[in-house]
C-alpha cells in the first residue's frame, strides 16, 4: 500500500516543528540547555510561547527531538532481519550501515550536540531514559517468552548503549568523523564478537 502524501496543513505543522526544535538546539549549543528559556526559543522562533510547548511538551524534548527514532532503532533493525539472520547479526548490520552514514539513530551527532548532552544534567537524564526505552522496545521484538526477551535484551542493549557512550567521548575528544566511525566499526565488532557465543543463533529461523 502506498503512504499517503501528507497535505499542506500537515507538511506546515512538521515545518514548523522542525524550525522550533533546530533553533531551540542552536540556543542550547550556544548558551547551554539549562540557561536557555523557552521563551528565548519562541522569540528567536518568531512563534508564541504556547506554540513551542504545543509541539514540545517537554523541554528535553526540543533537544532530542528525533528521541522516537532512537529508541525504535535497535527493534526495528530486529524485526526487520532476514530469515537467516540472529538478532546479534541485525544488530551488527545496523552499527556498521549507522556508522558509514554517521547515523544519529545510534549516537553520531557531532562535537557540539555530544557537549551540550554532556554539559546538561537534565538531557544526560533524560537519554538515560530513552535507553530504557530502547532495551524495553527492542524485548518487545525477541523471540521467547517474556522472561527470555529480557534476559536478551539486557545484554544486547548494554553493548549498544556502551556504543553511543564511545561515539559521544570520541566526538568530545575532537576525533574526525571518520576516525569516530572507523573506531566505533572496529570497537562494535569486538563487543558482538563477545556476544556471538551466547547470541550467535539466538533469533534465527530454524531450517
Amino acid at each position: 500500500m502506498a503512504t499517503a502524501t501528507p497535505g499542506l496543513r500537515e507538511t506546515k505543522k512538521q515545518q514548523t516543528r522542525q524550525e522550533i526544535s533546530d533553533t531551540a538546539t542552536r540556543l542550547f549549543i550556544e548558551r547551554g540547555f539549562e540557561a536557555t528559556t523557552i521563551a528565548e526559543i519562541a522569540e528567536a522562533a518568531r512563534v508564541a510561547k504556547k506554540t513551542v510547548t504545543n509541539y514540545f511538551p517537554r523541554k528535553e524534548d526540543l533537544a532530542l527531538d528525533h528521541h522516537e527514532q532512537f529508541v525504535g532503532a535497535l527493534a526495528a533493525a530486529v524485526a526487520a532481519r532476514a530469515a537467516n539472520e540472529s538478532a546479534l547479526d541485525a544488530l551488527r548490520r545496523l552499527y556498521r550501515c549507522a556508522a558509514q552514514d554517521y547515523a544519529a539513530d545510534v549516537g553520531f551527532s557531532g562535537p557540539e550536540f555530544s557537549r551540550m548532552l554532556a554539559d546538561s544534567p537534565t538531557l544526560t537524564a533524560r537519554v538515560r531514559e530513552l535507553h530504557e526505552l530502547r532495551e524495553q522496545a527492542l524485548a518487545e521484538v525477541l523471540p521467547g517468552d517474556d522472561l527470555l526477551r529480557r534476559a536478551a535484551a539486557a545484554p544486547l542493549a548494554a553493548a549498544c548503549r556502551l556504543l553511543f557512550q564511545r561515539i559521544q567521548q570520541l566526538q568530545l575528544s575532537g576525533a574526525s568523523r571518520r576516525r569516530v566511525a572507523a573506531t566505533v566499526t572496529a570497537e562494535a565488532e569486538r563487543i558482538f564478537d563477545l556476544l556471538e557465543p551466547a547470541f550467535g543463533e539466538y533469533g534465527r529461523a530454524s531450517e
